[in-house]
């Protein structure tokens, strides 16, 4: 039986949702969306981020379950298809225990932990011994994780769906019920799943007041560190962070960065950058020639991301607003991706219970 199926949003949240959905041929989707891949406007997170794999989700938890579920996609994705923008690279992790109490270092917590679950889950997993580590680290650890180019990772979700038949559409709705009345069949979908982050603050029906930005401020170099690396935390401010990362297929370095909460500044702070710049010669020497300082990067640009934090973690449950059944799937924060596929599973298990009431009603 076909069901129509509205998926709003086309950040990686709700493209990783419409992907999976239109791997079933019963499932009509239609992508709704404001901003679509290409496009970089400070509503639209998922182009700004690193993006990688590097799990901070509390064991036990569900965000926990999301992550796990999600690398055996991610790792899929990476050896099958070259194409879309991923490639595994070595993570090496430092942490400091002064920071746990810090912003920066309680998101990081899970991450920097020694011992943490995702050992079993990663490859190559290993602490670092003290021998490798500077006077002010307290332990360390190093693995495999990917990096993830969101300039041909969106667009390549956004080629899969569309070859599974999903159409995509620009709209702008002021009430989420208005979208169950723009599927591209010209009926009412049987279900809206609601993949909007942070415009779910402002969006008629749901006004999310949990919702609130992570304003995360990057600088994109030419240079190439080798490793990823993260640190859990930096001595210039609370809610800063120093991590960095080099982009599969050309798509440069990210050096990072910011957890700034409730600041929607689009405009990068230049005092900001230095201190991010100075911050990652000073633990990767090898970014730059010998002897040379930050003068020695090669910027491609800077950039501001807001990152759709949610008090109390991601919104994912049904709900029936004017009418129209609605799945929510956002508010994830700085771990879109790394939770992408575990976060659209838990979603779709959603979508399939509203779909099979709706069946039973029917009948």
């Amino acid at each position: 039986m076909p069901y129509n199926i509205v998926v709003l949003g086309a950040g990686v949240s709700g493209l990783t949702t419409a992907y999976l959905l239109s791997q079933d041929p019963d499932n009509k989707i239609t992508v709704l969306a404001k901003h679509m891949p290409g496009d970089y406007d400070i509503e639209y997170a998922s182009p700004w981020a690193g993006a990688n794999y590097m799990p901070v989700g509390k064991q036990g938890s569900n965000h926990q379950a999301w992550e796990r579920d999600t690398w055996p996609a991610l790792k899929k994705i990476t050896e099958k298809y070259p194409e879309a923008g991923i490639h595994f690279l070595d993570a090496l992790i430092y942490n400091r225990k002064k920071d746990q109490e810090k912003a920066t270092g309680n998101w990081f917590s899970e991450l920097v932990r020694p011992n943490p679950w995702y050992k079993d889950v990663v490859p190559n997993f290993m602490g670092l011994p003290k021998s490798q580590l500077g006077p002010d680290i307290d332990n360390g650890q190093k693995f495999t994780s990917v990096c993830i180019n969101t300039a041909v990772y969106l667009p390549w979700l956004v080629g899969q769906c569309t070859k599974n038949g999903a159409v995509f559409k620009r709209a702008v709705f002021k009430h989420i019920a208005d979208a169950a009345y723009a599927h591209h069949s010209g009926q009412k979908a049987d279900v809206v799943v609601n993949c909007t982050g942070l415009s779910s603050k402002f969006l008629g029906g749901v006004l999310d007041e949990k919702l609130l930005p992570a304003r995360g401020q990057i600088v994109v170099v030419r240079n190439d560190p080798g490793p990823m690396v993260s640190i859990s935390g930096t001595d210039d401010g609370e809610d800063e962070a120093l991590y960095m990362m080099t982009r599969a297929a050309g798509g440069g370095t990210i050096l990072g960065g910011s957890y700034q909460k409730h600041n929607w500044d689009a405009l990068p702070d230049p005092n900001l950058a230095n201190r991010i710049m100075k911050r990652a010669v000073a633990i990767a020497p090898q970014l730059v020639k010998e002897g040379q300082g930050i003068e020695g990067l090669d910027i491609i640009r800077h950039s501001v991301g807001l990152r759709p934090l949610r008090e109390g973690g991601p919104r994912i449950e049904k709900d029936l607003i004017d009418g129209v059944t609605v799945v929510h799937n956002y508010g994830h924060g700085g771990f879109g991706y790394q939770a992408s596929f575990g976060c659209s599973e838990m979603a779709i298990s959603l979508v399939k219970e509203a779909l099979q009431n709706k069946t039973r009603a029917k009948l």
